[in-house]
């Protein structure tokens, strides 16, 4: 019977732990992720990408100590469950701001009922650049990039200790602003569009009240709405892929 050196067993048990610290982080956070963490994507899927991005960041973390009892245990995995969380919330908030976006436009343009109960409960504009930009950032290597923010994530975020909360309260309250912020601003050509439909609608109305100017503009506001989302959309998914990538690598910087 071969015996095995206490030393390669302490070892063995070091590193264990070590990618079982980082798992617990890392499988937070991609349960969030876009693209990888969509409720279309199967359990068994998200669990495999969880412990490949677990094994590329552990190398990267310090050493953390094993706990010494089951309680020092569960004081170490709620922080890191907790810090997982919000940093996946993070994240997911920038497919909320395009989907918002999306609505916004869709709202603009009384587009906000076409093909609005396909798949997801959001209007075809909203599903549209979700998906579109979502393949886009995976395009431009968000895998690359979600690798390195975790590493980073360890910096901000020690492991095993629990962030302050006001300090939490404070991030979380700018990136939902950041967020409502950022879907507006995509949505700003919509918006304007049908500022001016709206304006060019109540003038025809006050000039010639006879015309039912609503059967003649809402076909003119569908076709200029599916234009702008034509002309604008290879412009809105760039500025928010820059945006996204803006804060995976600097999630502390200012919004």
């Amino acid at each position: 019977m071969i015996e095995v050196p206490p030393a390669l067993i302490a070892l063995a048990t070091q590193e264990l732990w070590q990618m079982l610290g980082v798992f617990l982080r890392v499988s937070a956070v991609v349960s969030l992720m876009p693209a990888f963490g969509e409720r279309s994507i199967p359990v068994r899927v998200k669990l495999a990408i969880a412990i490949v991005f677990a094994l590329i960041v552990a190398p990267a973390v310090g050493e953390m100590p094993l706990p010494a009892s089951p309680l020092g245990f569960a004081a170490f995995a709620i922080p890191e469950i907790l810090v997982g969380l919000a940093l996946g919330v993070a994240i997911r908030l920038f497919v909320l701001a395009l989907q918002t976006a999306g609505s916004i436009a869709a709202q603009a343009t009384s587009l906000s009922q076409f093909l609005g109960g396909a798949g997801e409960p959001l209007p075809a504009m909203g599903m549209l650049l979700a998906l579109a930009g979502t393949t886009l950032a995976l395009i431009l290597g968000l895998h690359v990039r979600a690798a390195a923010f975790l590493i980073h994530s360890y910096t901000l975020f020690p492991a095993g200790d629990l962030p302050v909360p006001s300090d939490m309260a404070r991030w979380g309250v700018a990136q939902v602003a950041r967020s409502f912020g950022l879907a507006f601003t995509l949505a700003t050509p919509f918006v304007i569009a049908s500022l001016l439909y709206n304006l060019a609608l109540g003038v025809i109305n006050r000039a010639m009240p006879q015309l039912m100017v609503a059967f003649v503009g809402a076909p003119a506001i569908t076709m200029a709405g599916l234009f702008l989302l034509f002309i604008c959309t290879p412009v809105i998914l760039p500025v928010w892929v820059d945006a996204m990538f803006a804060f995976l690598a600097d999630p502390a910087g200012a919004p």
